[in-house]
C-alpha cells in the first residue's frame, strides 16, 4: 500500500505539473500578475497532495522587498515555504540544469548564482537587489547546504553579501538597506505524532543521498507535519554589518527550529529589530 500511495502521488504530481508548466510560462512571457501569486497556490496544492500539514507562526514581510534567510533540510523547504508566501528562491547555479526541477525553479523565477568567484557575487548581489527593489520577496538559505533537520548550520556571512545592499534614503535622507527576515523551518510530525530525530532523516536530503530514490521513500512513508516560524526581521542598519547580521538571523532561525522540534510554543514580535531581540532574549531566559 505504501508503494501504491507513493506511485499514485507521483504520478498526479507530474501530471499536473506537466500540465501547469505552460500556464506559468505564459505569465512569465508576458509579465502577468499570476506570475507572482500562481506558485504559492500551486505549492499548496502539492502540500495537500503529497500530505504537508504547513503550521505558520509569524507573520511574512509583503508590503515590500525583503530577503528570507531560512534553515535548510530538504527539498520539500520549496514546497512549504512557497505554500506559505509568495517567495523566489536563491539557488546555486548547478539547480538550473537538474531535469524538472530546475525547470519549476526558473518559472518561479529563482535568482541563480555561481559561487566562489567574486565577480559573480557582485553581479548577484545587483540582481538580488534590483529584485528586492521591484518588491519580491527571495528565499536564501545561508548554510550553503542542507542538513539532517535536527539543528542549524553556521551561516555564511558571505552568502549573505545582498543584505548590505541600499535600497534608497527614508524621508530624514538615511541610507536604508535591504530588510531581512530570517525564518526557522522544523519538520515535527508524521501521522499526527511528532517526529524523533531518528525518523527526520526520511524526510532531511542532505549529503550524498540521491534525489529520486529519497523522494520516493518519503513519499512512501506517510504524511508530515512542518511548521515554519516567520521572525522579526532585521537589517544592517541596526546590527551594523552582515556578519553581526548574520550571526543575529542564526540564533533566532536555531532558536525556533530548536523550539519547534521540542514542542515549545512560538511567539513572534510584529515589530522591527530592537522589539525582536528583546522577545528572542526573553525567549532564551524561559527556555
Amino acid at each position: 500500500m505504501q508503494s501504491l500511495r507513493a506511485a499514485v502521488l507521483l504520478s498526479v504530481f507530474l501530471l499536473a505539473t506537466l500540465v501547469l508548466i505552460p500556464w506559468q510560462e505564459s505569465a512569465l512571457r508576458f509579465g502577468l500578475p499570476r506570475r507572482k501569486t500562481f506558485p504559492n497556490r500551486y505549492h499548496r496544492f502539492l502540500c495537500r497532495l503529497f500530505g504537508i500539514r504547513v503550521t505558520i507562526v509569524g507573520r511574512p514581510v509583503q508590503s515590500r522587498g525583503v530577503l528570507m534567510i531560512a534553515n535548510h533540510t530538504s527539498y520539500f523547504d520549496i514546497i512549504v515555504l512557497s505554500a506559505a508566501a509568495p517567495v523566489s528562491f536563491v539557488a546555486k547555479k548547478e539547480v538550473a540544469s537538474w531535469p524538472l526541477f530546475g525547470t519549476l525553479a526558473r518559472l518561479q523565477e529563482t535568482v541563480f548564482i555561481e559561487r566562489g568567484k567574486r565577480s559573480q557575487s557582485i553581479q548577484a548581489r545587483d540582481l538580488i537587489r534590483e529584485r528586492l527593489v521591484e518588491g519580491d520577496a527571495l528565499v536564501l538559505f545561508p548554510e550553503g547546504t542542507s542538513n539532517d533537520g535536527n539543528g542549524v548550520l553556521p551561516f555564511k556571512s558571505a552568502l549573505m553579501g545582498a543584505a548590505e545592499a541600499e535600497l534608497g534614503t527614508d524621508a530624514e535622507g538615511r541610507v536604508r538597506h535591504v530588510p531581512v527576515q530570517p525564518v526557522s523551518v522544523a519538520y515535527v510530525g508524521l501521522y499526527g505524532l511528532p517526529m524523533d530525530r531518528d525518523l527526520r532523516p526520511l524526510f532531511a536530503w542532505y549529503g550524498d543521498m540521491d534525489l529520486v530514490p529519497h523522494l520516493w521513500e518519503a513519499l512512501k512513508t506517510g504524511p508530515i507535519d512542518v511548521t515554519v516560524q516567520f521572525h522579526a526581521p532585521l537589517s544592517v542598519d541596526t546590527t551594523g554589518d552582515r556578519k553581526v547580521l548574520a550571526s543575529d538571523a542564526e540564533a533566532m532561525v536555531r532558536r525556533g527550529q530548536a523550539r519547534a522540534l521540542a514542542g515549545l510554543p512560538l511567539d513572534v514580535p510584529t515589530e522591527f529589530h530592537e522589539r525582536g531581540q528583546q522577545d528572542a532574549r526573553a525567549v532564551d531566559a524561559a527556555a
